[in-house]
């Protein structure tokens, strides 16, 4: 009995490391990520894009088994400092895209962005990265993050942080970053050289 306690006691200790472990890798930042043109970028990207989401559907949310299908707001990916030098890619819902996302445009109640991202080491090694999403939820839902949902869903499935629920404190960097464009309803948008036509 107690070599059970103590194996079980073990077994709760490593995922308790590992699950920290992919806290830290979640958002720490590459000093010298990987820089390849714009097509080698794009071409990386489709080559884990659909595995990479994959992952993220066994998490069971609902946004992380559709956004593919969202219209993607850059031409192709872009080293994103504010997400740890990861190359990222915005993807926004048809609430948010009716609205007008990537204008000045305040978003509505269930306007939804996703951002997948992924890294690229120095020495030409891709890996997959987390999927960042953000939610508008109804005026007065949450006051001190300006009604925005903040979560992240890792590439294995297990999700890192959800401003909703009791793991709120592991994504709270979000919304300290956003403050900083709080005029333009705490969204920052897709760097100019990589806006789709529309958006430009």
């Amino acid at each position: 009995m107690q070599r059970a306690i103590a194996g079980l006691v073990i077994a709760v200790a490593t995922m308790l490391a590992l699950a920290l472990a992919w806290a830290e890798e979640a958002h720490i930042r590459l000093e010298k990520p990987g820089e390849v043109t714009a097509a080698t970028a794009e071409k990386l990207y489709r080559s884990i894009a659909k595995e990479a989401a994959a992952g993220y559907a066994l998490s069971r949310d609902p946004v992380a088994s559709v956004f593919l299908r969202w219209r993607r707001y850059n031409t192709g990916p872009y080293l994103s400092a504010t997400h740890g030098n990861r190359y990222v890619n915005n993807y926004a819902n048809d609430i948010a895209a009716a609205a007008g996302y990537g204008g000045k445009a305040v978003m509505p109640a269930g306007a939804v962005l996703a951002k997948d991202s992924f890294t690229l080491t120095d020495d030409g090694e891709v890996f997959a990265g987390a999927l960042f999403l953000m939610e508008k939820m109804p005026a007065g839902h949450s006051p001190s993050t300006a009604d925005w949902r903040y979560w992240m869903i890792l590439p294995d499935g297990s999700v890192l942080g959800d401003s909703e629920d009791d793991s709120a404190a592991d994504v709270e960097f979000c919304h300290d970053c956003h403050k900083a464009v709080a005029r333009r309803d705490y969204l920052f948008f897709v760097p100019k050289e990589y806006r789709t036509a529309s958006t430009q």
